[in-house]
């Protein structure tokens, strides 16, 4: 099975349990891999066969941006289902971060992987 990714999607969003953090929006890093076949795309060279990536960086992005989740993981899945509605898609991992949201760390998350058969 071939991927396709988006990498270092930076959005700024609502998400945590905290009072603090759903006051204003903060940094949200998102990475998302799909899984789908892209024989057919690189013999035709056209974007209808292929998973439009700048297309589902947009829904990915507004998602996060609205959604005013309360954690990474419910954020994480609601991304994964977004994926897993793309024409041709089969499999997807997405990785959720907040960076900077814990002392002393660069960035905290999860990552999931979810396919369309689940």
């Amino acid at each position: 099975m071939d991927k396709v990714f988006i990498k270092d999607l930076l959005v700024r969003g609502i998400i945590g349990i905290r009072e603090w953090e759903r006051e204003k929006p903060q940094d949200i890093l998102i990475n998302v891999t799909v899984f789908t076949d892209t024989a057919r795309a690189g013999e035709s060279d056209d974007i209808n066969d292929c998973v439009d990536y700048s297309a589902l960086s947009k829904k990915i992005s507004a998602h996060a941006e609205t959604a005013g989740r309360l954690t990474v993981e419910a954020l994480a899945n609601d991304l994964a289902k977004i994926c897993l509605q793309e024409k041709g898609v089969q499999k997807t991992i997405v990785c959720v971060e907040k960076p900077g949201a814990v002392r002393f760390t660069k960035s905290v998350g999860v990552e999931l992987e979810r396919s369309r058969n689940e």
